[in-house]
């Protein structure tokens, strides 16, 4: 039966910021009991079961309490308020060398590290060499840390926090330490504690990082959780908004000018609009069993189909074109049916003609939108431009990076 590792309820964390350091000693001698400080809520009553064996991410901006969550599991600070249950030995890779006494030995040091993380003299004296041997430090091992270098301090810290076999291994931007070929050592024996089923919170500003490490993601959001769940979607959620920053990435109607996007209705033909030549009324977006859908998979065949009403019908080879824009609006593609050499209908009143993406679109995950327009024949006049006239998701495994993924193949 599956057991929770870790579980918060409730969980608040509060600073008090005062201007003056003389304020925080009148505060605490003021007879009236006047407040001199501005309270800052870090967390904000965040409530969260991590289950056993979980790799975890957690992802979010400067300041939105990742640091803060960490150092209120390994007990580094305490709560404001709330419970928080740890179940199981902590192994933390925070601040590496937390604890270090600069007199003591490098021997020392991993015993004197190993007591604070619960062990006893003799369980450390069984994880002793395997910790020397993974730190590398040649005989610096029994010199005082004050002799160290900042790489040697570095390995020695990494290999003590992560040869004690902890249940829960708890890691903040801390794999960057030593050389190249240490920095691989450290992520192979990392790689090897997630798949043995320990516990790991992994907090990294790295989003792909936490793709390819993270079963699941946490999205803190000042002091919140945003978001919980699956890897793929909480990053390609989180990445959204860094794109987009507060705008609504779920527009409302406002978007879409005064009809709907949905064809039973489409406002009426109206025989009477003779200043305009052609109005776009809105699209479909549907999958290969003509089911209307707003979700995407990434190499799913898609058909989007675009109604318009035709006012006059003089007009010569006119061009329909369909752009695809990510919610900051970046220019992802254009295509048109000049560039394709397809001729769309134009009679009086209602048309509709549809483009398909046989092989899917093909981009990464995340929150785009489409804008239509018909021109004139040589596809520079706009006839009618209709931007951002329907929203779409695409949701996609972790299979690349970059904004689109391209057909290929390996091979020797």
């Amino acid at each position: 039966m599956t057991r929770d590792a870790i579980t918060l309820t409730g969980l608040t964390k509060r600073y008090t910021l005062y201007e003056n350091p003389s304020d925080r000693m009148k505060e605490v001698f003021s007879i009236s009991g006047r407040k001199r400080g501005i309270e800052k809520c870090v967390l904000n009553n965040l409530s969260l079961s991590i289950e056993a064996g979980m790799v975890v991410g957690i992802i979010g901006t400067n300041g939105a309490g990742k640091s803060t969550l960490l150092k209120l599991i390994t007990g580094v600070l305490n709560p404001t308020a709330g419970e928080i249950k740890v179940h199981g030995k902590v192994a933390a890779l925070l601040e590496l060398g937390t604890g270090f006494n600069p007199e003591f030995t490098g021997i020392k040091n991993i015993y004197l590290n190993g007591t604070m993380m619960g062990f006893s003299h003799e369980e450390m004296e069984q994880k002793l060499q395997s910790i020397i041997d993974f730190a590398d430090i040649g005989d610096f091992i029994y010199h005082p840390v004050k002799t160290y270098s900042s790489g040697m301090f570095a390995r020695l810290a990494f290999a003590v926090a992560i040869n004690v076999e902890p249940d829960i291994l708890i890691v903040d931007e801390a794999l960057s330490v030593g050389d190249l070929r240490f920095q691989m050592k450290c992520m192979d024996k990392m790689k090897s504690m997630m798949d043995s089923g320990i516990t790991v919170l992994f907090v990294s500003h790295d989003i792909n990082a936490i793709r390819r490490l993270c079963t699941k993601t946490i999205w803190l959001k000042d002091g919140e959780v945003h978001a919980y769940g699956e890897t793929n979607k909480v990053c390609d959620l989180y990445m959204d908004y860094l794109k987009a920053g507060e705008t609504d990435i779920n527009p409302s109607e406002k978007h879409f000018g005064n009809v709907s996007n949905v064809p039973d209705e489409f406002k009426l033909f109206s025989e009477n609009a003779s200043d305009v030549v052609a109005e776009i009324l809105g699209i479909t977006i549907t999958n290969d069993k003509n089911q209307r859908i707003n979700e995407i998979e990434i190499l799913q065949k898609v058909n989007v189909t675009v109604y318009y009403d035709v006012y006059d019908t003089s007009i010569s080879m006119p061009v329909l074109g369909v752009a695809i824009k990510r919610i900051d609006d970046e220019y992802i593609c254009g295509v048109n049916t000049l560039l394709d050499h397809e001729i769309i209908p134009w009679k009086y009143g209602r048309n509709h003609f549809t483009l398909t993406y046989q092989d899917g679109i093909r981009i990464l995950g995340g929150k785009y939108y489409f804008d239509v327009a018909l021109f004139d024949k040589t596809a520079t006049v706009p006839i009618h431009y209709f931007s951002r006239i329907k929203d779409f998701t695409v949701v996609s495994a972790y299979i690349g990076e970059g904004i689109c993924i391209l057909p290929h193949e390996w091979r020797e």
